[in-house]
C-alpha cells in the first residue's frame, strides 16, 4: 500500500511545484510607477519630474505618473515616499532640502533623508543668481560686502523660507565674507522677486531661471551667481568667488530616489535609464530652460554626492547657530 502511495505523492509535488512556478513574480516594470514631487505644480521639481517620467515610461515601457504632494518644504511628500512599498513601484524627486538640510531645521521630521532612501540619479544643478533692483546702487558684490562691513545688517535679503536655495546662498555668503544681512521670508520666490523689483528689499538669492524674465527684462541687475564656474546661459555674469567671495559654491539640485529597501537590480536599472534620459539632446535643452545644468550620476556616485551634501550644509547652519525647531 505504502509502496504505491509514494509514486503518488511524489507526482502530486511535483505537479504542485510546476503550477507554483507559473504564478511567479512578474518581470519588473510589471505595472505602472508612481513619482512623487513634494512640492506644487509648476516649479522646477515639477517640471523636471514631469520630463524625466515621459521619457522613462517610454523606456520601459510602462506610464510613470506624477504625484504631486506638496507641503512644509516637501516634508509632506518626502514622507509619503518613505513609507512607500520599496518594489520599484514609487519614485520621489529629491532636492537639497529634502534630501541634505530639512534635518538641521526641523526635529520632528518623520523620515531619515539617508537611512530611508536609495538615491537613484542626480537629474541635475541648479545655480543661483545674486540680483539687486535696476536702481540700486550696487553694482558689484564688493560693493555689497563692503557697505555690510562698514553696517551690519543694514542690507535685507528676500527667502522662500529657512532651507531653500535663497536661504542657504546668504548663509554661506555670511560665513564665508563674516558679514550679516537681515533675512526677509516669502511664501514663495515669486513674491521676493515683486519686492525686489519694487525696493521693498536689497538683494535675492534667486534661482536663474526664476530671475531670467526679470533679468532679460531690465528689471534687476546681475551681481553674481553661485555656480563654481560660469554658465553658458549668462557668460558675463562672475561667478560669486570670483566677485569676492573666495571658495564660495551653492548650487541646488534635482535628483530621484526610492524608498531604501528597493532592489538594486531595480536601483541600478532606473539610474541607467535616467541617466539616458538626461544624456538626449531635446532633455538637456528643456532642462536648461529650467535653470537645470544636466548632470545624470547614477546610484554610488549620487550616495557619495548627497553625503558630501549633508556634511557641507550641516557646517554650514551649525557655524551660523541655527537650531533645529
Amino acid at each position: 500500500m505504502h509502496s504505491r502511495i509514494r509514486p503518488l505523492l511524489v507526482a502530486a509535488l511535483a505537479l504542485c511545484a510546476f503550477a507554483g512556478s507559473g504564478h511567479a513574480q512578474p518581470a519588473w516594470p510589471a505595472k505602472p510607477i508612481k513619482y512623487i514631487v513634494p512640492f506644487a505644480p509648476g516649479g522646477v521639481s515639477d517640471g523636471v519630474a514631469r520630463l524625466v517620467a515621459q521619457h522613462l515610461s517610454e523606456r520601459l515601457g510602462q506610464p510613470v505618473i506624477v504625484d504631486n504632494r506638496p507641503g512644509v518644504s516637501g516634508i509632506v511628500g518626502t514622507q509619503v515616499a518613505a513609507r512607500s512599498p520599496a518594489d520599484g513601484y514609487t519614485l520621489m524627486g529629491g532636492t537639497i532640502t529634502t534630501h541634505a538640510v530639512n534635518p538641521f531645521f526641523t526635529k520632528s521630521l518623520g523620515y531619515d533623508p539617508v537611512a530611508d532612501f536609495v538615491p537613484v540619479n542626480l537629474v541635475g544643478m541648479v545655480s543661483n543668481v545674486l540680483v539687486v533692483p535696476s536702481a540700486s546702487r550696487f553694482n558689484s558684490v564688493a560693493q555689497v560686502i563692503a557697505e555690510l562691513k562698514a553696517k551690519p545688517e543694514s542690507l535685507t535679503y528676500g527667502t522662500a523660507g529657512a532651507g531653500t536655495s535663497q536661504h542657504l546662498s546668504g548663509q554661506l555668503f555670511e560665513n564665508i565674507t563674516q558679514t550679516h544681512m537681515r533675512q526677509i521670508i516669502y511664501k514663495g520666490g515669486s513674491q521676493a522677486m515683486v519686492d525686489l523689483v519694487g525696493g521693498q528689499i536689497d538683494m535675492v538669492f534667486e534661482t536663474v531661471a526664476a530671475a531670467r524674465p526679470m533679468i532679460d527684462g531690465k528689471r534687476v541687475k546681475v551681481l553674481g551667481i553661485t555656480s563654481a564656474k560660469r554658465q553658458p546661459g549668462l557668460p558675463d555674469v562672475p561667478t560669486l568667488a570670483e566677485a569676492g567671495v573666495p571658495n564660495f559654491e551653492m548650487q541646488s539640485w534635482q535628483g530621484v530616489f526610492a524608498p531604501a529597501a528597493t532592489p538594486k537590480p531595480i536601483v541600478d536599472r532606473l539610474g541607467r535609464e535616467i541617466a539616458a534620459v538626461v544624456a538626449l539632446p531635446d532633455v538637456q535643452a528643456k532642462l536648461r530652460g529650467l535653470g537645470v545644468e544636466p548632470d545624470g550620476r547614477t546610484s554610488e556616485a549620487f550616495t557619495a554626492f548627497q553625503r558630501a551634501e549633508i556634511a557641507k550644509w550641516g557646517k554650514v547652519i551649525k557655524d551660523a547657530g541655527i537650531q533645529a525647531e
